[in-house]
């Protein structure tokens, strides 16, 4: 049985992994930071709080972590202002599964970041609970973000679907114990032990459906 279905926003709903990569990079270079080869993969899933510390300390980056959070996040919701890189069918595809269950959203963005993403996208009122791991105490791969959106909207978290791209997103929900759906980023492929985890691996959200949710159940 499923009782809620849970989705991740960036990489899922909003293809914004890429400009999340290009911001960063761009800020990284601007203040004498250093990117590394693995990078962004490990910036994926992180809280704003983890990925400001590590631009600030790992990248050597010449601001505090405070003022990298600020400067970038600022840059994003500038980005989002112009244009909300919406996933082809992925509106569709969210309230067609609003449509038969309560969904929740656990994301990595920024509250104010989530705000204006399900503005744009319309999606505001899609989603019974959401939740991002600023407001949490890790980010993924940790649980934390997947189990307070499911203790929000009353359901086990075992008796949930989560709807994930990265590898941290993926490792994430399972460790929460949800059933997972593993929608990875072209760019952006899983890692072995992530794609292991999953229950499905979808080639596109649009692909997402109803029958195939409820046989997760």
């Amino acid at each position: 049985m499923v009782d809620a279905v849970l989705f991740d926003l960036d990489g899922v709903i909003v293809d914004s992994e890429p400009v999340w990569e290009d911001v960063r990079r761009a800020y990284v270079a601007e203040h004498g930071g250093v990117w590394q080869p693995d990078t962004q993969r490990r910036l994926m899933g992180m809280s704003t709080g983890e990925w400001a510390a590590y631009l600030s300390g790992e990248l050597g980056v010449d601001r505090s972590a405070e003022q990298v959070a600020a400067e970038v996040v600022a840059e994003m919701t500038r980005r989002y202002a112009e244009r909300v890189p919406l996933i082809d069918d992925a509106d569709a595809v969210v309230r067609r599964t609003a449509a038969r269950w309560p969904l929740g959203l656990a994301s990595s963005s920024p509250t104010r970041l989530i705000a204006a993403a399900l503005e744009a996208t319309g999606l505001v009122d899609a989603f019974g609970a959401t939740l991002s791991t600023e407001e949490t105490a890790r980010g993924k791969p940790a649980p934390d973000v997947w189990l307070a959106v499911a203790a929000r909207l009353g359901v086990d978290p075992a008796r949930c679907v989560a709807v994930e791209d990265s590898s941290n997103g993926v490792r994430s929900a399972a460790a929460a114990g949800c059933r997972v759906v593993a929608v990875p980023h072209l760019s952006y492929p899983l890692d072995p032990d992530a794609e292991a985890l999953a229950a499905v691996r979808l080639p596109s959200i649009g692909a997402l459906t109803p029958e195939l949710l409820a046989g997760l159940g």
